[in-house]
């Protein structure tokens, strides 16, 4: 069985349709997830990035696209009222709902509930009263604003760019990372042992020369 850790965010449309499809891309395959909330801002400011939502032109595109891709796997995603949002009363709700014995780890329960929360029935993602519900719900083990479950979100944040993670929805299996909703039918590949992953490519393609940079 192999381990994947699921590194997300609730703001990322694209987190939201992986964490949908992830069960049926890894079909038949022995795994077991771990489910890792951390800020995506952060990933962004560490790697002197910009969201997609940030630029205009990407943002319509983006938005768009992930509609499509939902439409066509037959995923009731919706857009949410507003976005982007500040998502940090969700990915502290999130962790003060993980277990004593996995810090930092909520279930699939509880990241599938804010996902649709979020990403179905169209309205604002932090509502005041819809979020109160929400919290009732999931009904934490701790309080979500308490410094514990800030500072988890921090030592998330950190131990996904200390791995290289750089974007949501990434996973990590074996020490390889896969980032992105499009990257699950190669992560279904190495979980099947593909041959590829024992190749040159994989390693190669961090060894190839960097011919100019824009940055100063």
């Amino acid at each position: 069985m192999k381990d994947i850790t699921f590194y997300l965010d609730f703001i990322s449309p694209y987190a939201c349709l992986a964490f949908e499809a992830l069960p049926d891309a890894l079909a038949g395959t022995s795994y077991q997830v771990r489910y890792v909330p951390l800020l995506f801002a952060g990933l962004l400011g560490h790697h002197g990035q910009l969201g997609p939502a940030e630029i205009a032109p990407k943002r319509d595109w983006t938005y768009r696209q992930v509609l499509w891709l939902a439409h066509s796997r037959g995923i009731p995603l919706q857009m949410p009222a507003s976005h982007p949002f500040n998502p940090l009363a969700l990915l502290r709700l999130a962790l003060a709902c993980s277990p004593e014995s996995t810090p930092g780890m909520p279930n699939r329960y509880v990241c599938e509930t804010i996902f649709r929360h979020v990403w179905r029935g169209g309205g604002e993602a932090l509502d005041a009263e819809q979020l109160q519900a929400l919290t009732a719900q999931l009904a934490p083990l701790r309080d979500p604003q308490g410094e514990a479950v800030k500072a988890q979100l921090k030592a998330n944040t950190d131990q996904a760019m200390a791995q290289g993670v750089f974007g949501v929805p990434a996973f990590a299996v074996d020490g390889r990372l896969f980032w992105g909703f499009d990257a699950l039918p190669m992560l279904r590949d190495c979980l099947r042992g593909g041959a590829w992953f024992d190749g040159p490519d994989w390693q190669g393609a961090a060894a190839v020369p960097q011919g100019a940079s824009r940055r100063r």
